[in-house]
């Protein structure tokens, strides 16, 4: 499987992936541009000998000072029809750029792209509902990124924040 996957993805998008890295780990992986992701994820779950119809985790991963661009985000997929195989793909994005929404595809992606919206900031384009998924509204930054302020930025504005807010649709309703 492993062999079949590597050949079918070099000979079909050879021009959407990117050099491999060094990487501890037993997990096959590939490195695709950001602009391939949807097509890439569509074939492999519509393939009728692959089918990787299970979105096993989407996740991310901030490389600040150590690797440019400064994110990755990694997508497991897994297909049962397969003896659950599973591979990576890892989509680096920079500062401020988005990586195309795969809640179209796999609708699982929905609440784990706002995840990683939500806690690194970094934003899906074309999702139905990008917003804040886990922190308040009024939350200021990203905490899981490596830059974020170890004691935060100050969390009183945000219990002040939300009693205003509280109190006035409480006035309003």
């Amino acid at each position: 499987m492993k062999e079949k996957l590597t050949e079918f993805i070099q000979s079909q998008f050879k021009d959407s992936l990117l050099p491999q890295r060094d990487i501890n780990t037993n997990l096959l992986y590939f490195s695709i541009q950001k602009e391939s992701l949807t097509t890439v994820v569509q074939t492999l779950k519509d393939h009728p000998e692959f089918a990787f119809t299970f979105l096993n985790d989407l996740t991310s991963i901030d490389w600040l000072g150590k690797r440019e661009p400064r994110f990755e985000v990694v997508y497991l997929l897994r297909s049962p029809k397969n003896n659950h195989f599973r591979f990576q793909l890892r989509v680096p994005v920079g500062e401020g750029e988005s990586v195309p929404s795969i809640a179209g595809i796999f609708p699982a992606a929905n609440w784990p792209e706002r995840e990683v919206f939500d806690l690194m900031g970094i934003s899906f384009s074309n999702h139905p509902r990008m917003e804040r998924l886990i922190m308040p509204d009024n939350f200021v930054g990203h905490p899981l990124r490596k830059d974020y302020p170890l004691e935060g930025p100050g969390q009183d504005y945000l219990i002040e924040d939300l009693l205003t807010i509280h109190v006035e649709e409480d006035i309003a309703g």
